[in-house]
């Protein structure tokens, strides 16, 4: 059965530095909510607060409406992977997965039926009389999970686990862990500085920064609508565009473009921050609005796709991702067009107007 999660106005102080300002949660029972944000933004530290390797300074952490504050990490019914696979190098793998159950004095013939499932479910089973040393580093992260399988704990807690392998390991490792709570519907949450991991697993996202949570939504939600210039910029690869604008007539002027966007935009006369990401440009002719005469100054070739590194004429940068394979030169000029309803505005203060 899956498990809640809950914290309520919960804080970390390291002495007098407060380093996690009050943060309110809900994860529901089988959610996979993925924590994402910069680096020190204090993503690892929430999860190990909720882990029990932290002490909370205040508030409260609730597990199926039970208080946890005190409770040691052990008796949490959680299993944590981390970044460091930690295997045993003198262990086969069946001995490293074993291990933490013969400790916890579990009966063979049941440590041999957990290793086993863990095992098929992870696709390792023909690793089992291996040692460390003679595994990938995807074969090892895949038996560090075995590790917390074998567990079989309420709750699963991920800290950068992708983090030592090559891109395409990760891209592999991402499907896995994906299929991984599919299968086992279990309550899991994973922290990532990667905003693609965190788009392409997550049920709900938790973007954080400074200690404090800017905003907590479904992937395309904070995709779509975020709130406020950091979810904005943070959320999309490549990130989106940002330029400086004002408010005129109720249009946001940029250079010498003024786009109608059906919607408040904010004061007249304010200064604003139009938003656009790159894959909402388009050089097309009668396709939206104009948004800005460009000159091209560098030209991606992906195959798939076609990405254009441009400068508007009051000299702000642009990106636009193009789909296919797109012969433009250097140094063209070119007018980019927009569709004002897959725009963004931000104020003065950073949030969505």
């Amino acid at each position: 059965m899956s498990t809640s999660v809950a914290l309520t106005k919960v804080y970390k102080r390291y002495g007098d530095v407060e380093v996690i300002h009050g943060i309110d949660l809900q994860i529901d029972p089988g959610e996979f909510v993925v924590f994402v944000g910069p680096s020190g933004c204090g993503k690892s530290t929430l999860l190990r607060m909720i882990a029990g390797l932290e002490p909370i300074s205040g508030g409260d952490l609730l597990i199926d409406n039970q208080r946890m504050n005190e409770m040691p990490a052990a008796k949490r019914g959680i299993a944590m992977v981390f970044q460091s696979y930690a295997l045993y190098p003198h262990m086969s793998v069946y001995q490293n997965l074993a291990f933490g159950l013969e400790t916890a004095k579990v009966p063979k013939p049941e440590i041999h039926q957990r290793v086993q499932r863990a095992a098929e479910i992870l696709r390792i089973e023909p690793l089992l009389k291996r040692r460390p040393k003679q595994l990938s580093g995807g074969q090892r992260q895949r038996v560090a999970i075995g590790r917390a399988i074998v567990r079989e704990p309420r709750i699963f807690l991920f800290d950068e686990p992708l983090s030592n392998l090559d891109a395409e390991l990760r891209v592999q490792m991402r499907v896995e862990i994906a299929k991984l709570h599919n299968d086992l519907g279990n309550t899991m949450i994973y922290v990532t500085h990667d905003q693609v991991e965190a788009m392409t697993m997550a049920d709900k996202i938790v973007v954080l920064q400074g200690g404090i949570v800017e905003q907590v939504g479904a992937p395309l939600e904070l995709y779509n609508k975020p709130v406020n210039r950091f979810v904005a910029g943070f959320i999309g690869s490549p990130k989106m565009n940002f330029l400086d604008g004002k408010v005129a007539g109720g249009k946001v002027q940029l250079g010498s473009s003024a786009i109608d966007l059906q919607r408040p935009a904010g004061a007249e006369g304010s200064p604003v921050t139009f938003g656009v990401r790159p894959e909402h440009i388009t050089l097309r002719e009668g396709s939206g609005v104009k948004l800005a005469d460009v000159r091209i100054d560098l030209v991606e070739h992906l195959g798939g796709s076609t990405m254009l590194y441009a400068t508007t004429t009051d000299g702000q940068p642009l990106t636009i991702a193009m789909e296919g394979q797109q012969q433009i030169a250097l140094g063209t000029n070119v007018i980019a067009h927009v569709d004002p309803a897959r725009t963004h505005v931000f104020g003065a203060d950073g949030k969505a107007t």
